[in-house]
């Protein structure tokens, strides 16, 4: 009965999720009713539960759980005041005289929204309204218009101080600041891949991003004025928050209060802080947290549950099976997210799967720092795909009509792609993450020299 309980838990589960019911509340339903059916059935301690107490308190105690409403609402505030849009429109200055101008500039608006936000959806939704509208206007060809946006919202998945990256520290059990420091190279290297990606091929069909130099009538001491203006400033202020956390001057969480008050100063400064725009904010900030602040809880329950069934020792039976040790879980990991990511999305891969896999990693001896962050980036191929990557639906939702579904679809597939092949870069080269470390300095041999004793008289 004891071997039946823990699969058959975990079955009923992706039933309740593919039935299309909240994940909170199925986490925690099906961790209830199974706890039941453990006690009556005597395979299920009921002084188990008594952690759950712990563990609700370990949540609300959370030194790093405290970054989120911070970092969200400084994102919210960046939206909603008008400043990206403002960052958009400077960088446009700039590279309006190359062919595919307007791709760069969202790209690069989109990282620093994305770093602050933390949220695809949020990231994806406000670059839509910012620069989707400018570049179809601009006779850019839908499927890459489309497929920018999605990715460049998608940043928000490996920019650190990613709320994503948030989850999986708290859901790996791995040090908050080793994976901020280990995302930073990867999250850069992908940029630099979607950059290249749009360099390539404005070079080879001009035609689908075409310059918008003939909107670009000002002098270059304007130009120059507006950029600082606009861009330098909130630009800024993320990177003195990255650097702050960075180099360990501050903790996630000051970082992030430091950004909402700068960023709060700038609004004030520009006359765009209204009270408005702050309550709006505010509302989706909480919503935001509040959601996964239940998450959490019912994810937390249903994992002790899970574990009073000794259905870890199932789910460490299963990965027995598979050959070439370290390798061979790793690939198999990765594979196995990558189309499950087609059915659920983030949250129910980071609540639900990764907690049963983190213990085995450990036991294999994979640094979990450089494991975090490939399954981040691995996760965030979870928005892109197309039919069900959520990044798509939202972006179809801030879409002119005129732009058939088929084409955001198509546009996602070549940053999927780029996606892809970051993740076998980085299963390739473990060192863009772990940084080899120098090694020690032999200790030096110390002598200790004592004074004779006095003579005696």
């Amino acid at each position: 009965m004891t071997d039946i309980l823990a699969p058959a838990m975990f079955l009923c589960l992706v039933v309740a999720l593919f039935a299309g019911f909240p994940v909170a509340f199925s986490l925690a339903a099906v961790g209830g009713a199974f706890g039941i059916i453990g006690v009556t059935t005597g395979h299920f301690n009921v002084t188990f539960l008594n952690n759950m107490l712990f563990r609700i308190q370990g949540t609300f105690n959370n030194d790093n759980l405290l970054a989120l409403p911070l970092l969200i609402f400084m994102g919210m505030l960046l939206e909603r005041t008008g400043i990206a849009e403002e960052m958009f429109t400077a960088l446009n200055r700039i590279f309006g005289r190359l062919s595919g101008g307007l791709a760069y500039a969202t790209i690069i608006v989109g990282a620093a929204l994305s770093a602050i936000t933390g949220f695809v959806s949020a990231s994806v939704v406000a670059i839509g309204l910012i620069s989707l509208p400018v570049m179809l206007r601009a006779k850019y060809d839908p499927k890459l218009a489309t497929g920018i946006v999605a990715a460049a919202g998608t940043l928000a998945q490996v920019i650190p101080p990613s709320l994503v990256l948030i989850i999986l520290a708290e859901q790996l059990e791995v040090s908050l600041l080793e994976i901020y420091r280990g995302a930073l190279l990867p999250a850069a290297l992908l940029v630099a891949l979607y950059l290249s990606y749009i360099f390539l091929l404005t070079r080879l069909s001009p035609e689908r991003a075409p310059s918008s130099f003939d909107r670009v009538v000002q002098s270059l001491s304007q130009v120059t004025l507006e950029v600082v203006r606009a861009a330098g400033l909130p630009l800024g202020i993320v990177s003195a928050v990255l650097a702050a956390i960075y180099f360990g001057v501050a903790t996630p969480t000051e970082g992030g209060a430091i950004g909402v008050i700068a960023i709060l100063l700038l609004g004030l400064a520009g006359r765009k802080l209204t009270g408005r725009n702050l309550r709006q904010a505010m509302d989706v900030t909480g919503i935001l947290c509040s959601g996964i602040i239940f998450l959490l809880l019912g994810a937390s329950f249903f994992m002790l549950v899970f574990r009073g069934l000794e259905g870890h020792l199932w789910i460490e039976s299963l990965f027995k099976l598979l050959p070439a040790g370290q390798v061979g879980f790793i690939v198999f990991i990765n594979v196995a997210i990558f189309f499950l990511a087609f059915f659920l999305d983030f949250f129910e891969i980071a609540f639900i799967v990764l907690p049963l896999i983190a213990p085995i990693a450990r036991h294999l001896g994979i640094d979990m720092v450089w494991f975090t962050v490939l399954l981040a980036v691995n996760l965030q191929t979870s928005f892109m795909h197309p039919p069900f990557g959520i990044a798509l639906y939202n972006l179809r939702s801030v879409t002119p009509s005129s732009v058939p579904t088929s084409q955001i679809y198509w546009g996602a597939v070549p940053f999927l792609v780029l996606q892809i092949m970051m993740v076998g870069l980085l299963i390739a080269v473990p060192q863009i993450v772990t940084r080899t470390p120098a090694p020690a300095a032999a200790p030096a041999t110390i002598n200790i020299e004592l004074p004779p004793p006095p003579a005696e008289n």
